[in-house]
């Protein structure tokens, strides 16, 4: 059995993972990061996106974040979240009502009314969140 670590998922509202793992694969700003136990400690913004981790079972489980920061250390991984969802309590309704705005301001006529980065955003966060409800076996 591979060593473990713990995995932190921390937003300002709440504690969303808290768990041994074995592996953790994170969206980092300057690309995805992989974290093993006894790993050498970094400090690095993440992108919004999947956090896949295998928990001590080996089963692979995925979350998702809107973006933070995540502290790598050799013996756990915090993730200081904006918010976070595990694929379970993902909205998929209001993931696609966001899609579909986000999608209505990008082609907007009245560009100078749209701020084009914030609805690049919520277009990619509401396809990720899609994108993991979807996924199948996890």
């Amino acid at each position: 059995m591979a060593q473990l670590l713990k995995l932190e998922v921390v937003t300002p509202e709440k504690n969303v993972i808290s768990e041994d793992v074995e592996i953790v694969m994170a969206p980092g700003t300057l690309g995805e990061f992989g974290v093993l136990s006894g790993h050498t400690p970094f400090l690095t913004s993440i992108k919004p996106g999947k956090i896949y981790y295998q928990d001590a079972n080996g089963k692979e489980k995925i979350v998702f974040v809107s973006g933070g920061f995540a502290e790598a250390l050799p013996d756990r991984v915090t993730v200081l979240a904006e918010s976070a969802e595990r694929r379970r309590d993902i909205d998929v309704d209001r993931a696609r009502a966001a899609l579909d705005r986000a999608e209505k301001r990008l082609a907007s006529d009245k560009a100078e009314d749209v701020n084009f980065d914030r609805a690049k955003a919520a277009l990619h966060r509401a396809i990720e969140r899609i994108k993991i409800f979807e996924t199948k076996g996890l």
